[in-house]
């Protein structure tokens, strides 16, 4: 998380900064609203997955509301908003990470028992569960975020030097430790067991699709549709990878990153970049997303039962 700023970049730099962070802001706001609408509306779409990837749209929405537009501010050489409004901004965009890294962590979950354990995967994820879980992760993202802030939040300003700063304190280690090192394991550990095991099922539906049934290739289907949904979602997981890695990997570093310099923006940037990254996932990897998507443009989920239109 970003700690503070104090340099004045030329006006062109200043100006880019405006028109990258302004434009992603937009277009992840957007992206992501279809999204919200899209899995809220059709009730094909209400899945245990599904879920998931709306609490994640949630999460990338906020992140292009209210993150991005502050962001902009924050590459001001003066904060003029006041030291709460510096430390609640901070506290939203904590939320707001803490959440998607949640989220992904429970997408792994689900794709993993999905994968490996597909014959209880109904009676074990359930909508119910998920959308306990999806609550769970919320509290436990807020919590977090306010434990992670608390001295700050007990007396803003404290941490700065002078008027007009917006200086945060934030212990680097339970930073990476807590929001990256320990999901991002978790994450790379249940992907790795779920392609194990995706391949070693797809070399036996190879050896065996000669012999099969009716029956039997109603359930090599099934194991096959699982698969390309866990193929997508780790799409999507590599991707959140990629974006999250440069920041941490500086952190880890030692090295302060501050909005102080051109490497440094384009760090902070790339991980706002991966709210606005997913919908487009969504749009090459998910017929529905690109059907829904056209339902809402044109309009047509207005008309009376549009929720049970087929969008799968």
């Amino acid at each position: 998380m970003v700690t503070q700023l104090q340099y004045k970049r030329p006006h062109s730099e200043t100006m880019l900064v405006y028109i990258v962070l302004c434009s992603f802001s937009l277009l992840t706001v957007v992206l992501n609203v279809l999204v919200i609408i899209s899995i809220s509306h059709f009730r094909q779409l209400h899945t245990p997955t599904n879920l998931l990837l709306l609490s994640l749209a949630v999460s990338d929405f906020l992140v292009g509301l209210f993150v991005m537009p502050f962001q902009i501010l924050l590459a001001e050489p003066c904060w003029f908003l006041g030291d709460l409004v510096c430390v609640l901004w901070y506290l939203l965009l904590v939320i707001t990470l803490c959440s998607s890294v949640v989220n992904m962590v429970l997408i792994s979950v689900d794709r993993y028992v999905a994968i490996c354990d597909p014959l209880h995967y109904p009676t074990r994820i359930t909508p119910n569960r998920v959308q306990i879980c999806v609550v769970l992760c919320w509290i436990y993202s807020v919590f977090c975020s306010f434990l992670f802030l608390y001295d700050n939040l007990k007396q803003p300003g404290r941490y700065n030097s002078c008027y007009g700063e917006c200086v945060i304190n934030i212990n680097g280690v339970v930073d990476v430790v807590l929001f990256f090192i320990i999901p991002i394991t978790a994450i790379i550990i249940l992907y790795v067991r779920v392609f194990v095991v995706a391949v070693s099922q797809a070399r036996a539906m190879r050896s065996h699709i000669a012999a099969v049934t009716l029956q039997r290739s109603v359930t090599v289907t099934v194991k096959k549709s699982e698969m390309k949904a866990a193929r997508n979602l780790g799409v999507v997981v590599a991707v959140f990878l990629i974006c999250y890695c440069p920041y941490y990997c500086v952190t880890l570093s030692g090295y302060n990153v501050t909005i102080g310099s051109s490497t440094n923006i384009f760090i902070i940037v790339m991980v706002y970049f991966n709210s606005c990254l997913n919908p487009i996932i969504y749009t090459f990897l998910y017929p529905w997303f690109r059907k829904s998507v056209k339902l809402i443009v044109t309009v047509e989920i207005l008309q009376p039962n549009s929720c049970m239109i087929n969008v799968l």
